[in-house]
């Protein structure tokens, strides 16, 4: 089971690819985090932004998660716009289930 709530129809194969990448990476929280952002955003993302996206999502899910919970400093090769996009994304600023 995928987690994703949308479908990939009327995505350009790219955009197909990266959906199914986000919520099919090992580590749930990560599969989470990348997912929910992409279900969200990845038909709105330039190709810039989806060329950092997939580069971002070649780095492993222990050190992702790390990065996200802040428990480790962003590795430079992976600290592009895209990972501050994707933490804002993830930021609430209230009660998450209201």
């Amino acid at each position: 089971m995928s987690g994703t709530t949308r479908s990939s129809e009327g995505l350009d194969p790219r955009r197909r690819r990266i959906l199914f990448r986000c919520w099919h990476r090992g580590m749930r929280e990560v599969d989470l985090l990348l997912g929910q952002f992409a279900d969200a955003r990845i038909d709105a993302l330039s190709e810039d932004e989806l060329d950092q996206f997939e580069h971002f999502m070649d780095a492993q899910d222990v050190d992702i998660f790390s990065w996200f919970a802040g428990s480790k400093p962003v590795d430079p090769a992976y600290d592009r716009p895209i990972f501050l996009t994707i933490k804002a994304f993830h930021t609430h600023n209230g009660p998450i289930n209201v």
